[in-house]
């Protein structure tokens, strides 16, 4: 047993709440103790000296902050600060702490229907907000922003990678109100005014293009992506079409487990992907022997992500199907999401996955098959024409 003074031990407590800690369960047995000297374990005391060095320092910041600064300090903004700070100093884009508002508009965007603009946004390494994708007929892709464009300013008010989701959050608001974006497209900057409107994805739709060949388009991973896209492929099966084209382009991702599914109705068995932790440890993801027939060719390009790097990746792994187009956005981690009994949540990353022959995809992308590009001159008055669609035309020659 080690002997601490009760002024010491009194520290311990102050910097351990301090810090936001849950040590009292550790430390119970020293309420009503009123001697000057106290025994505590080497166990206890390991610990006091660790929480010691490790937040002595940020308990003299808060009292500095507390007693110096020239006017009071709202401590739940205080507090909020030293969480987010601490996800922030992980240097990972994707970790964040969330409040309670941030958590419970991530739940709104995710549930497939909110009020906005439709704009994927993830930050990128020079701290920016970058774009994604904007999602098929939403008003951000009517106004025209694109792939790769970065978020300045929305409203007037700056913006970067660290409060993208403030960011986010700013853009969103009530169906047939007005947001301004100010974004850096290349060297050149624009400005956009876009009339928010109620955002319901559908992200299947289907049709048989000249040739009887089927024209799929996947624009993100929701939740019942994976049946809609089966239920699609199983009508072109039925009409007898020679060919499929599934595009994947623009697709910022989604839900793991639903990509996971759409890749299975596509593959013959084997691996789909994996996963691997800080341990080492591996899940696989595999497809079982019930596959299409149908030969199919996948376009994608730099705007896909995260679960479309999945399937992409899987497909030009097992070589079943053609990739056209040109490399993925080459976000291939996981992040998990736990809410917390305050109502706020962190949100970090604990994986990353691989393609099945155990190609990195974080940062690197799927490099496709045929590597097609697109570019200004092939737009009239903004709009790609099938006709001048490259990457479409590529694919149906290659299923000819």
């Amino acid at each position: 047993m080690i002997t601490l003074s009760k002024r010491n031990l009194i520290i311990l407590l102050v910097v351990a709440l301090s810090a936001g800690l849950v040590l009292m369960g550790g430390y119970s047995q020293i309420y009503g103790i009123v001697t000057d000297q106290i025994k505590i374990s080497a166990e206890q005391y390991e610990d006091y000296q660790r929480i010691k060095e490790n937040y002595g320092q940020l308990d003299a910041l808060q009292q500095l902050i507390e007693e110096r600064y020239y006017v009071p300090v709202d401590k739940e903004k205080l507090y909020e600060g030293i969480y987010k700070g601490l996800f922030a100093g992980i240097g990972d884009p994707y970790s964040a702490y969330l409040t309670k508002k941030e958590y419970e508009d991530l739940q709104i965007a995710a549930s497939g229907e909110y009020q906005g603009i439709g704009v994927t946004i993830a930050p990128d390494k020079q701290g920016l907000i970058n774009v994604v994708a904007p999602i098929d007929g939403t008003p951000a892709f009517k106004a025209g922003i694109k792939s790769e464009d970065k978020i300045l300013k929305v409203d007037g008010v700056e913006y970067s990678g660290e409060t993208i989701d403030a960011a986010a959050a700013a853009m969103r608001g009530k169906e047939g109100t007005e947001v301004t974006i100010s974004i850096l497209r290349g060297d050149v900057p624009m400005e956009f005014t876009i009339k928010r409107a109620k955002i319901v994805l559908e992200t299947v739709k289907g049709e048989v293009l000249e040739g009887n060949v089927g024209y799929i388009r996947v624009s993100s991973f929701e939740k019942h992506t994976a049946e809609d896209f089966i239920e699609t492929l199983r009508n072109m099966e039925l009409s007898g079409v020679k060919g499929l084209v599934i595009d994947l382009r623009d697709n910022p991702g989604g839900l793991v487990d639903v990509c996971i599914r759409l890749a299975d109705s596509l593959l013959p068995e084997g691996v789909i992907t994996y996963t691997e932790d800080r341990k080492g440890e591996k899940n696989y993801y595999t497809s079982d022997p019930a596959a299409t027939e149908i030969p199919y060719v996948v376009l994608v390009n730099g705007g896909s992500a995260s679960a479309s790097e999945i399937v992409a990746g899987a497909i030009k792994s097992s070589g079943v199907g053609k990739i056209v187009g040109t490399t993925t956005y080459g976000k291939g981690i996981i992040q998990e999401i736990v809410q917390l009994d305050s109502g706020d949540a962190t949100k970090l990353t604990v994986m990353q996955y691989f393609s099945p022959d155990g190609n990195v995809i974080h940062e690197k992308g799927v490099e496709p098959d045929y590597v097609v590009e697109i570019t200004e001159e092939d737009f009239t008055d903004g709009v790609l024409e099938r006709e001048n669609d490259t990457q479409l035309q590529k694919a149906l020659e290659l299923l000819k």
